[in-house]
Order: structure tokens, then sequence, then C-alpha cells
């Protein structure tokens, strides 16, 4: 069953080997769509060494090739809005329409108690975090208006509907991501663009095994110890798979979320969303 045989979609923030955006470009690949991944040029670490973030989105391309599916990879930098526009161009070029735009790529610029915490880093969270989103969704709807409708599914997260100390910058605009969600669905539900937020919670992805190998060095604990404290608030006492969030963009991709719009969909495992 391809329940998105036919439709095309856009992943930003696609390159982590371990990450959300390439599970659900897998993900959507799987159930049909023809997938455009697409990630900041430079260069991350895996595995202890440092890869072009260009040849990890090829990989991914070449996995999906390998199972029968169709799928291009952009360099593209979301807070660029002449490459947003070039991206969206040659997705229409390649494949000839834009169903789907999953806004995944994000920064946790700021994560820092908010006195340490700069100007700076708060714009570029704002630009990465919820202007890029709003003009990769500004090129994208006038696409789908012409197809006569769309998805749009941001990656929002717990600081979506919560806030914990910390993370202000991040916190604030996920905030502002649910209403710029709620926004989309509003004002294009007349041209059949729905627009949703999923929420993930902790999720196993590179950044977040890092992050709990950091803290446990930190504190002087093993990693191990460090996720039995990170996790004892979540109801199901682990972290999330980044799988688990492209089952949730799956689901408000395909047919059986024609009625839904404006929502957002916590994947978090039953973590308290904090304040």
């Amino acid at each position: 069953m391809h329940p998105l045989e036919g439709k095309v979609a856009l992943i930003t923030g696609a390159s982590a080997p371990q990450g959300i955006g390439r599970a659900i470009a897998l993900r959507l690949a799987q159930d049909g769509a023809a997938v455009v991944v697409t990630d900041i040029e430079g260069v991350m670490e895996v595995d202890g060494k440092r890869t072009q973030r260009s040849d990890l989105l090829q990989n991914t391309v070449s996995q999906i090739a390998r199972a029968g599916g169709a799928a291009l990879s952009l360099n593209l930098d979301v807070t660029n809005v002449d490459a947003i526009q070039r991206t969206i161009r040659q997705t229409i070029s390649k494949f000839g329409r834009l169903d789907i735009v999953v806004n995944n790529a994000g920064s946790l610029a700021g994560s820092d108690s908010f006195l340490s915490t700069t100007p700076e880093q708060w714009k570029l969270s704002f630009d990465v975090n919820l202007l890029g989103p709003m003009m990769v969704s500004q090129a994208a709807i006038p696409q789908m208006r012409k197809i006569g409708g769309g998805r749009i599914i941001n990656i929002g997260s717990t600081g979506s509907l919560g806030a914990e100390p910390g993370f202000g910058a991040y916190t604030t605009m996920k905030h502002g991501l649910v209403g710029f969600s709620k926004t989309l669905a509003a004002e294009f539900g007349p041209d059949g663009i729905l627009c949703n937020t999923v929420c993930p919670g902790y999720i196993a992805t590179d950044m977040h095994t890092a992050a709990n190998t950091r803290l446990a060095g930190e504190r002087g604990i093993s990693v191990e110890q460090m996720k039995k404290k990170r996790y004892a608030n979540v109801a199901l006492r682990n972290a999330g798979l980044p799988e688990d969030v492209a089952n949730a963009v799956a689901y408000l991709a395909g047919p059986q979320a024609n009625y839904v719009t404006g929502m957002n969909l916590p994947v978090t495992g039953g973590v308290p969303f904090g304040i």
C-alpha cells in the first residue's frame, strides 16, 4: 500500500544519519512519495569523522533509489530566501509538483540561561526555527494552490507546549511555530492546504545521544545513569526513535488526516511539558 503515490515531499534539515529529517524522508518514500531531502552546506561529525552534509543527503537518496523510490538531494539554507526559491524551482523542475513540506530544520542556538543568551543567539534561533519555516512555506504555498492543496508539517518540540530553564530562545521560537501553523491552517484551509505541528520529546537522534554523553561526563556518571535521570519523568521511561516522529508525519501527510489541521501532535512517550 502506497498512500502517498504520486505525491512529492520536501524535507528540510535531513542530513543527520540518525536524525528526524532522514527518518521522515525514508518513511514518506516508503509510502510512495518522491522525496527532496535538503540541508545546509557544511560538515558534521559522524562516528568521529567529519562528513559533508551533502554526502549524507546523497546516501539517503541512494537508499531510497535502491528501494525503488525517487529522491533528490539539494543544499538549502532556510535563512536564505533566494536559496529557498531556487530549491522550490528545482523541485518542480524535477518532479513537476509539490504536495508536502516538512519544516524540520532547527537550531538550539541560545541554549543557556536567559541572562547569558546574546541577541545574536536569539536572532539565529529566530532565523532558523521560525523565519525559515515561514519563508519555505511562503514559497511552497503557491505551488500547492496550483494542484488544489497540500500539507505543511512543522516540527516543533515539547518546547512548543511548555517551558523549562535554559532554553529561552528555542522555546520562544517553537511556541511561535505553533501559532504559525494555526495561522496557515486558518488562512489556507479554503485552498485545501492543511498545516499541523508535530512536537517530539526526547528522541534518540545523533544530537540527543551526544547530549547524553556530554551531560554524563559533566556529572561524573555513566551514560545509562544519565538516561535514567533524564527519562525519569517520561511515562514510558525511555527516549523515542526518529521513526516514531516519522510515523506521526506520515499520518499527517496521508489521506487518513484529510480532516486534521491546525493541531499539535505530541510524540513524547508521555513527557511533561514543563510550566
